[in-house]
């Protein structure tokens, strides 16, 4: 049994990892794998697995990370997540609560859940940020009846002083932050005006990209900014520069019209949030705009959005139709490690399932007559997602027809992560040369059947005399 701390104390740095969470998880979490992950940034939002661990017969388990700021990181066991706030050089106790069995849980989807931390004082960041959103709760849940924009601001008001009064021993200078910019977030929320909210919260101030709060406040304020800016007047050239020229400083150059904004970091940072949403847009060329990040990440002079548009290059090119199928090893039910790479020369057609999910189970029953048809031809892997072995095994005995490659991802598999699995099935079509040729492929209750008709469907030979 793996000891706890029940208490938080600054640690003893260390080169390696100088975050560590002992945490202890509910009965029912017992043989589950929990995931420490963070964002990349905050304008793409990709989340990356920083630690795992299997949580024990005892319900214990251990987390580390490597972190020179102050942030926010999620903790997840499957669909449940929960926020920590931590810091650099600290050692926290907490506890993973069991899933709530009244609330209404739609498959796939992520369900927040509250993180207890143990032996914090009323200092402690965690403490200090419920403390303050159970004041922020209660502002309003004393209020009778409408409230207008003009009382609820007048509200607020009145709350920020008081919360600043109150807080005005604390030194800790993210908590500082955090309630500034929760105040920016009230505020955006109740309707005080734009201009009031880049004087205060923007204007002349630094670009916190790594804070979570003011990127929040950030992304919100600017929300869908250069698709409205190109909808006026002086902004209709924003569809040449990208449609027809793909010119990235043709583009930067359309936004310093607005005047608004006498900001030359911000615009670019625009320029990459709208960006990002053209690429999904209908009225946008895919490849002029993957073509104006690739110029912005080349041109950019500021590290941040070098950074920021390499990650959205890698989401755009990561699991594309043609782009290389990503490799992983999984177990088979024997515990021998298999490498998707290993099939490499054959077309394959693989997916996830849980056998907690019936629709990934019915699909599951609809691949024996795929199998059936297409063995000679496809290789069927399925990799299993469930956190248990036994429950993969069991999965395997329960259903003898299913007798192709079944796999299970491991706790240190790369599988889900690789092919970015945010539901419990997935399903991918991969060539002889290892390309993804389809992405995500059809499931069979769509008709994968049919590709696979066309793709094997033997020539006629030409019987017209004199035709070859």
């Amino acid at each position: 049994m793996r000891f706890i701390l029940f208490f938080i104390a600054i640690a003893t740095i260390s080169r390696a990892q100088n975050i560590t969470i002992k945490g202890k998880a509910h009965a029912s979490h017992i043989g589950k794998e929990i995931v420490l992950s963070d964002f990349t940034d905050y304008i793409n939002y990709n989340r990356i697995k920083e630690s795992a661990d299997t949580i024990d017969k005892d319900g214990y388990f251990e987390l580390k990370l490597q972190s020179k700021i102050t942030r926010p990181v999620m903790i997840s066991i499957r669909n449940l997540t929960g926020k920590l706030y931590v810091q650099p050089n600290f050692v926290y106790g907490i506890y993973f609560p069991a899933e709530d069995s009244t609330a209404n849980h739609q498959e796939g989807t992520e369900t927040t859940v509250d993180i207890s931390v143990y032996g914090k004082d009323s200092t402690e960041l965690n403490a200090l940020i419920i403390d303050f959103n159970s004041q922020y709760n209660q502002l309003f849940s004393k209020s009778e009846g409408y409230l207008s924009p003009s009382k609820m601001n007048a509200l607020l008001d009145t709350f920020v002083i008081a919360t600043k009064k109150i807080y005005s021993q604390i030194k800790n200078p993210y908590f500082k932050n955090y309630l500034e910019y929760s105040f920016a977030n009230f505020y955006s929320s109740t309707s005080r005006s734009k201009t009031f909210l880049y004087n205060q919260f923007i204007d002349k101030k630094p670009i916190q990209y790594s804070n979570y709060e003011y990127m929040q406040f950030f992304n919100a304020y600017f929300k869908g900014y250069l698709k409205a800016y190109a909808s006026k007047k002086n902004g209709g050239g924003i569809y040449n520069s990208i449609n027809a020229f793909a010119d990235y400083r043709d583009l930067k150059n359309q936004l310093k019209e607005d005047k608004s904004i006498n900001n030359d970091t911000i615009h670019e940072l625009l320029i990459l949030k709208g960006l990002i949403d053209f690429y999904y847009s209908p009225d946008f060329d895919k490849q002029q705009v993957h073509s104006v990040i690739e110029q912005l990440y080349r041109e950019t002079i500021y590290p941040a959005h070098k950074s920021i548009a390499f990650t959205m290059l890698q989401t755009i090119n990561q699991l594309q139709p043609g782009a290389p199928a990503p490799d992983f090893v999984a177990n088979d039910k024997a515990g021998v490690k298999v490498n998707l790479s290993n099939y490499k020369g054959k077309y394959i057609y693989l997916n996830f399932f849980s056998s907690e999910s019936e629709i990934s189970q019915k699909e599951m029953q609809k691949i024996i007559d795929l199998r059936k048809k297409f063995n000679d031809k496809i290789v069927f892997i399925s990799v299993c997602l469930d956190d248990s072995v036994k429950s993969y095994k069991t999965y395997l005995k329960t259903n003898p027809k299913q007798d192709w490659i079944i796999l299970h991802q491991a706790a240190n598999s790369t599988a889900k992560q690789n092919y970015n699995i945010k539901t419990l099935s997935g399903f991918f079509f991969i060539n002889p040369q290892m390309q993804l040729a389809q992405s995500p492929a059809l499931m069979p209750s769509e008709g994968i059947e049919y590709k696979f008709n066309a793709l094997f469907k033997p020539r006629k030979k030409n019987t017209i005399p004199g035709v070859r």
